[in-house]
């Protein structure tokens, strides 16, 4: 059976389900946590709650708790899964030109208050006209949102700013 790959996105339950040696490092990680330990919150809450939320209730970074989870498990660190071979753009591509970025939408809040921002984004996409760009800031590589423009024919370029910021240019 393949194992569980871990994103932001992963549900607690599920995670759990799959790495139930988790269940420590998760209540390590923040005393909120501890509540994992009742059996009926775990069925309940843990069922609709994803790590992403979860790392908010608990006041911890996104990328630093889903990071702590994945090398628990031998996944390696976010910043590792685009060198995977997955065909993410990282060299400035020919059609990128800073004059036609026309606007920009920082996920980085969204994540923190655990809202999904891929609506936004795509709205975002809609909106372009020719040779306009969309620049996404986030702060860890948004694999989700990058395989979702991609399987949509959507040009993009990844670029990493500093640690925890990414800046991503998506044309049509």
């Amino acid at each position: 059976m393949e194992k569980l790959i871990i994103t932001p996105k992963t549900k607690i339950f599920d995670l759990l389900e799959a790495y139930p040696q988790l269940e420590e490092t998760l209540i390590s990680s923040a005393p909120e946590f501890r509540k994992l330990k009742n059996p009926l919150l775990r069925k309940t809450i843990a069922r609709i709650t994803n790590i992403g939320q979860a790392a908010v209730i608990g006041k911890l970074s996104v990328e630093a708790l889903v990071n702590r989870l994945r090398e628990q498990v031998g996944q390696g660190t976010i910043e590792q899964l685009d060198g995977t071979g997955t065909r993410y753009t990282t060299e400035c591509p020919g059609w990128f030109r800073s004059e036609a970025v026309v606007s920009t939408v920082d996920i980085r809040e969204m994540l923190n208050r655990g809202e999904q921002p891929v609506h936004e984004v795509l709205a975002g996409v809609k909106k372009l006209g020719k040779n306009e760009i969309l620049e996404i800031i986030a702060p860890f590589v948004p694999a989700p949102l990058l395989d979702k423009t991609l399987s949509l024919g959507h040009k993009h370029w990844l670029e990493k700013k500093a640690e925890g910021e990414y800046r991503v240019y998506i044309t049509r």
